[in-house]
């Protein structure tokens, strides 16, 4: 049966239904172009609603606010109280109809039924969900509940569910401790129902920084550009002395203190400063005071002071109490809540069948910059490799591992002192328990690395003291890791230059049998399609064989990632209308790729244009069976491909992925030093892939 919609609810506050549909939204844009959300009923509609907020934000939705809903409360509660049910479903429909017949897929979240009035008798939600079509996914909140109460929901939801006429596809059980999680999944061991078990994450319960700022009054006095994201385990109040007040501090606590105690402020300053005591999330002035202008000077002139500090008008006593109060949301800008909480889903939902199920015949041909990221992440998810990290001393780095562990896009190893790294990252307000940290100046691995160096290079004159100069370059360190196999892969160039990410892998890792030179693709994220360049990043005037590995490469690297490569040898001339030096070079680079690679789809030489334009194909080149359709370009130096890339990226605002490395036996990737995280966060999943497609 086809699949066309899906409709999650839950019952209860706080089960998570933001969270499972953020989850089936992920599996849903990573393989099809247009989705649509829909709820039904939202609380008013002179509110905007905070989950269609989310979603149309985050997943950059291609629909108008106003069609995202059905009615508000107050309406829907009229119409049932005045026996125009009936009408009012039939409302619906046509709004949901109108979707389902504009969008590939409709996503809908229905309202809590404690927001509705009592003497509604039947379950809402499931009713309209039957009527709709669509498929049904009920979430159920364990957190007060015993084992036998879970387990008896989950047998009465699903004789509800059938005896309503709708179809169940899962059900979603939220928030369980270990026990009951392990109590659970024994008793459903034998159940043919598709039951999905979550643990409690306490994190995602958490306000954070931005949650305090939005429920109260607050004057920013300092803030990091991420501290916003900082989570808050308790509030404390500062009205001890210091002395008695150093031992009640915790980790990630947001105290309270009026700004004249200074002393206070000092050894909350000296504490982060600290490894003996934790880091605190924030601190919080009372009455609108200010800071002394001494005090202030200090904070502003120590080096990574990062810990926000906010004022409110209410006095200590008001403020502990409103902040209890402050509720965590779920928000776009909140990316290390939202890497935990996809990690959790990812690790704990069947992701293949679901996939199976919903897009089975729904395929799209069409693939969007988010398609390609998401894929991106599924693809490394699913067969988890170490990458290795040697510039740890930077913020983008860590920050970078901190999403891609909680995602579980890869496993990290991270090369620096340990006692500084953890100082470090903890200051920043990250966890980065779950990476490995190896300090590699003083690592037990060090000797076996000197040896295996020396031995690789000592034919080329390398002495034993030289190979130990060598190791102490933390590139040279982290890429023979990757080469003895102590990590898969390495990601480096954030502070390092690109000759020193790829000049240790050319003399450790070297090259694929048959290719002889390091080249690099850049994925080129369009509207509706992703394309593959190549050269444009490291080899200034490939010769005709040099030219024919860069294709070569190029198109294992497209076929890794799911692009069946039809490959255009570019030049200013198509077939044999040209003639000169440029021309012949790829006439003769087109002709050794077909030699090598006889089952590979390549045209040569051919004009961009003839490439990627069908009409333009039919007049060049009507009997191609790559112009018109490439999606590979193979750019005949340097020059051509760098401008070319830029200039798309620019000009269409593509999204340029890369430069990916290609050609070596194990992956090492180098990063741009201007590079953003979530540029290191894609690079890493690149890395990771390439590392399990590598044999």
């Amino acid at each position: 049966m086809k699949i066309k919609s899906l409709f999650i609810s839950a019952q209860e506050k706080n089960a998570g239904t933001l969270f499972v549909s953020m989850g089936m939204m992920e599996i849903l844009k990573r393989n099809l172009h247009r989705v649509a959300f829909f709820r039904p009923i939202i609380y008013s509609k002179d509110i905007r609603d905070g989950d269609i907020s989310f979603i149309l934000q985050r997943y950059d939705l291609d629909m108008p606010y106003e069609d995202t809903y059905g009615f508000d409360i107050e309406y829907v509660e009229s119409m049932i109280a005045t026996n125009r049910t009936k009408e009012l479903i039939n409302q619906l429909i046509t709004k949901f109809k109108k979707l389902e017949n504009e969008y590939d897929f409709v996503l809908c979240e229905g309202i809590r039924r404690s927001f509705l009035t009592s003497t509604i008798s039947y379950d809402l939600n499931l009713k309209i969900a039957q009527n709709f079509g669509s498929f049904y996914i009920n979430i159920i909140n364990a957190q007060n509940a015993t084992v036998q109460d879970v387990y008896e929901d989950i047998l009465i939801e699903n004789s509800n569910i059938i005896s309503e006429g709708a179809t169940h596809f899962a059900t979603v059980v939220n928030r369980l401790d270990d026990k009951k999680y392990d109590e659970l999944a024994k008793r459903l061991k034998n159940y043919s129902l598709t039951t999905y078990l979550f643990k409690e994450l306490e994190e995602l319960n958490m306000p954070t920084i931005e949650d305090v700022m939005d429920a109260l009054d607050v004057t920013v006095v300092m803030m990091g550009k991420e501290d916003h994201t900082r989570v808050i385990k308790q509030v404390k109040v500062a009205a001890l002395t210091l002395d008695n007040f150093l031992e009640h501090i915790e980790k990630d606590d947001l105290i309270i203190v009026p700004a004249d105690r200074s002393d206070i402020i000092l050894g909350l300053l000296g504490a982060l400063y600290s490894s003996s005591y934790p880091n605190i999330s924030g601190i919080i002035f009372p009455y609108n005071m200010t800071v002394h202008p001494n005090m202030k000077n200090l904070m502003v002139g120590l080096d990574s002071f990062s810990v926000p500090v906010l004022s409110v008008p209410t006095d200590t006593y008001q403020t502990a109490r409103s902040l209890v109060k402050v509720q965590s949301r779920l928000r776009v800008s909140s990316e290390r809540k939202i890497a935990l909480a996809l990690g959790l889903f990812n690790e704990n939902v069947n992701i293949a069948e679901i996939e199976k199920m919903v897009t089975s015949q729904n395929q799209s041909s069409v693939m969007t910059p988010m398609m390609f990221e998401y894929k991106l992440f599924d693809m490394a998810h699913s067969n988890k490799k170490k990458i290795v990290l040697p510039e740890s001393s930077d913020e983008r780095i860590l920050r970078a591992a901190e999403i891609v562990l909680r995602r579980g896009v890869a496993d990290i190893i991270l090369l620096g002192n340990e006692d500084e790294l953890r100082e470090n990252y903890m200051r920043l307000g990250l966890d980065l328990s779950d990476a490995t940290i190896i300090d590699h100046c003083n690592s037990e691995l060090m000797k076996e690395f000197v040896d295996a160096f020396y031995e690789l290079r000592k034919l080329k004159g390398l002495a034993y003291e030289g190979a130990e100069d060598a190791m102490i370059h933390i590139n040279y360190f982290a890429t023979m890791m990757v080469h003895l196999g102590y990590a898969d892969g390495m990601v480096s160039g954030a502070i390092h230059s690109t000759g020193d990410t790829i000049r240790p892998a050319l003399q450790i890792i070297k090259t694929l049998p048959d290719i002889s030179i390091v080249s690099s693709v850049f994925f080129m994220c369009l509207k509706t399609k992703v394309l593959v360049y190549g050269d444009c990043a490291i080899n200034q005037d490939p010769d005709a064989d040099s030219l024919a590995q860069i294709a070569i490469s190029s198109a294992n690297t497209a076929k890794a990632f799911g692009i069946e490569p039809k490959v255009a040898m570019l030049s200013y001339s198509t077939g044999e209308s040209g003639t000169g030096v440029d021309v012949d070079k790829v006439r003769e680079a087109t002709q050794i790729v077909k030699q090598r690679e006889s089952n590979l789809l390549v045209e040569g030489p051919i004009q961009y244009d003839a490439a990627i334009n069908k009409k333009v194909a039919q007049t060049k080149l009507p009997n191609s069976k790559v112009a018109g359709e490439a999606n590979v370009f193979i750019f005949p130096d340097l020059n051509t491909g760098n401008n070319t890339y830029k200039a798309v990226q620019r000009s269409s605002e593509a999204i340029a992925i890369g430069p990916i490395l290609q050609g070596l036996n194990k992956p090492i990737n180098d990063l741009s030093r201007g590079c953003l995280v979530s540029d290191i966060v894609n690079t890493i999943a690149i890395t990771a892939i390439q590392a399990g497609c590598i044999k």
